[in-house]
């Protein structure tokens, strides 16, 4: 990313370009969809429709702009954000649960991203049946999405460049189609009123069913916050007036076509979609074209951002370790393979099960209005955490959690019709956050810590005992204790019982996760000189832990500091100023058969154990150099079964 794209204190042209092409993708890609969702089954109806632009333009007004623009983009964590980069803020306080919201949230997002470019490519698509209703868009879909994540691999920095201009032509098409439909009835714009919101509410007899359509309107704006890291505040809010004008324009003009074909239905009309049927003929295959590169340009970024969720929960210790890839020098660039293929196959399998966007929009709507729920409820701890006024605090979060539950009640009462889907995916991912975090906090009360200082002298001794074979002039371990004074009883007896490891120097890595996405620091502590060295990395959540390149930079300072001495101490190789070897050892445990477990502890770690089987290893986790690296299996006995009563007999 360039200087200009990461400047934090002004408005600039690429930082607006970049939001126009990353961060509003999603959002401008919902007049495909919104206006034929509301009126898929129903006869269409002027005060509907009036009723229908006025709850748009109220729900961006308040949701969108009031919620995401003005109150959450506030929540910035060095320049960051998303869901999880708002939990690493408010898990400071003494509400240990907030961790809940966080792992719904973020699930809910995540089921977000295989259906955004389902729903949004297959509706692009469905403009063609305006020339040929039959035309069967599935296997183009399929087609579309397979291409697509199959170039996640070769990275994503090619195709961010021309993001920007293309979305800004695309909103600017929305606007000025929206201009033309409103040229034959500017009176639409008298929806701006919110009593026609009301009226439709209130009167209509499916009013409420109604509004779980409309709230698709905003969709994507979950993904202001969570881009914010591509672009900053101000380019983000800059640009969101632009962007809402256009969207509004559009919706305006779909309402005004509406009107004027009150008393018939959708499905008389080819291709059924007021999106392709509100402009000029001459243009629907142009349209057609630009807004299935647009819903490719949205698609990108869910996925994109589906990447970064993985990787933080990755180092949040929230899910299994998972090979990740940087295949360009974009900042925050990433590519996990196993999480693309999962998406690819979750989206194909979307797209065959539904086969059509109009079967995806309440699936689509109920991980939006989820995803706000959880948003909102750790928006609250942190606005109470920076001491906003507390009346104000209590007026406008009970605002936005009686909005979005009502949004997501009126989602669920379509369940059966695609919703599970949702639930189903966002179970899933919860399901293995959960067993994840509850096996780590579990193994952590039962690791066995031993106090260094009780074995220092022992380590002194082997590293200066000539009668045993030199293991390493460097042996480097890997350790999970936080306090300084403490080390695993595993690794001591690593290094003294299980083949004696004599070594010159003995070094002790920690690796703690901060709160801070890209903080890089590191602390020395000098155990015991020239023999035992404990290093503290402290790593933001969104830092790759590649401990071999973080490792070897802290040696380097250390000789030039004159800390340490790395030349090997044979004596012809120190001679010759021969840098000694480096040799890592990797700690892993199985779960012992000896154990005597409460039932769901074990349910619990047997589940873990599987995960495990499938995941990275550690020293790959760590990004340790496999040809240096020692891993040792040990038993994880966690509580002995109780004293055998056993009879010796002659």
């Amino acid at each position: 990313m360039s200087d200009t794209q990461l400047n934090r204190k002004k408005i600039s042209i690429g930082g607006l370009l970049i939001s126009l092409g990353i961060i509003y993708g999603a959002i401008g890609t919902s007049p495909l969809y919104v206006m034929s969702a509301v009126f898929r089954d129903t006869v269409i109806n002027a005060e509907v429709v009036k009723g229908c632009l006025s709850a748009i333009f109220w729900t961006l007004s308040i949701q969108a702009t009031v919620k995401y623009i003005i109150l959450t983009l506030r929540a910035d964590n060095i320049g960051e954000g998303g869901i999880f980069s708002l939990y690493a803020l408010v898990r400071r306080t003494k509400f240990k649960w907030l961790l809940v919201p966080a792992v719904i949230g973020g699930s809910a997002l995540l089921a977000d991203g295989v259906i955004t470019p389902s729903i949004s490519i297959s509706a692009a698509l469905e403009g063609l049946r305006f020339y040929n209703p039959d035309v069967k868009t599935v296997p183009m879909v399929i087609g579309i999405l397979f291409v697509l994540f199959f170039l996640q691999q070769f990275g994503s920095g090619f195709m961010w460049k021309p993001f920007g201009p293309y979305m800004t032509l695309w909103f600017l098409t929305l606007g000025i189609l929206g201009v033309y439909q409103l040229q034959n009835n500017w009176s639409v714009l008298a929806c701006l009123n919110p009593y026609y919101a009301f009226h439709l509410l209130i009167t209509h007899p499916f009013g409420f069913t109604l509004f779980g359509a409309i709230f698709l309107c905003t969709t994507g704006a979950e993904t202001i916050y969570s881009d914010m890291g591509h672009s900053n505040k101000k380019n983000i809010r800059a640009s969101w007036a632009f962007v809402k004008t256009m969207l509004l324009l559009n919706y305006f003009g779909q309402g005004a076509w509406l009107i004027a074909q009150e008393g018939r239905t959708l499905q008389s009309f080819r291709g059924g979609n007021p999106f392709y049927l509100s402009m000029p003929e001459s243009f629907i295959p142009y349209g057609i074209a630009m807004a299935v590169i647009a819903t490719i340009v949205a698609s990108q970024a869910l996925i994109s951002g589906s990447f970064t969720i993985i990787n933080e929960v990755i180092r949040l210790n929230l899910w299994p370790k998972m090979r990740i890839k940087h295949p360009s020098l974009l900042k925050g660039q990433l590519y996990i393979p196993s999480i693309n293929w999962i998406l690819m196959f979750g989206c194909i399998g979307v797209v065959l099960y539904f086969k059509e966007s109009k079967n995806m929009q309440h699936a689509y709507g109920l991980a939006i209005a989820l995803t706000m729920l959880m948003t909102t409820t750790l928006l609250n701890f942190y606005m109470h955490m920076k001491r906003y006024n507390k009346y104000f605090i209590y007026l406008i979060i009970t605002y936005f959690l009686l909005l979005e539950l009502s949004f997501f009640i009126a989602n669920m009462s379509k369940f059966t019709h695609g919703g599970w889907i949702t639930l189903l995916i966002a179970l899933i991912l919860i399901f293995v956050m959960t067993i994840w975090h509850l096996a780590k906090k579990i193994r952590k009360r039962y690791v066995e810590m031993v106090r260094l200082e009780d074995h220092q002298q022992k380590l002194i001794d082997l590293s200066h005992d000539n009668s045993l074979t030199k293991y390493a002039t460097h042996l480097v371990y890997m350790t999970s204790a936080n306090n300084p004074e403490e080390i695993e009883a595993k690794i001591i007896y690593s290094i003294l019982q299980k083949r004696p490891k004599r070594a010159d120097i003995y070094w002790f890595l920690h690796v703690d996760v901060v709160d801070e996405p890209y903080r890089m620091e590191y602390k020395v502590k000098h155990v015991a000189v020239d023999d035992i060295i404990r290093v503290d990395f402290r790593l933001g959540f969104r830092v790759a832990p590649k401990i071999n390149l973080l490792f070897r930079k802290v040696v380097e300072d250390l000789v030039k500091n004159k800390e340490v001495d790395i030349t090997s101490r044979y004596q012809s190789l120190n001679k010759n100023n021969v840098i000694g070897d480096f040799k890592f050892v990797v700690v892993e445990k199985f779960l012992s058969y000896d154990n005597d477990l409460p039932a769901f502890e074990k349910l619990v770690l047997n589940i873990y154990f599987i995960m495990k089987h499938f995941s990275m290893s550690e020293a790959k986790a760590f990004g340790l150099d496999s040809s240096s690296v020692k891993i040792e299996h040990f038993p994880m006995v966690i509580s002995q079964p109780k004293d055998l009563s056993m009879r010796r007999i002659n």
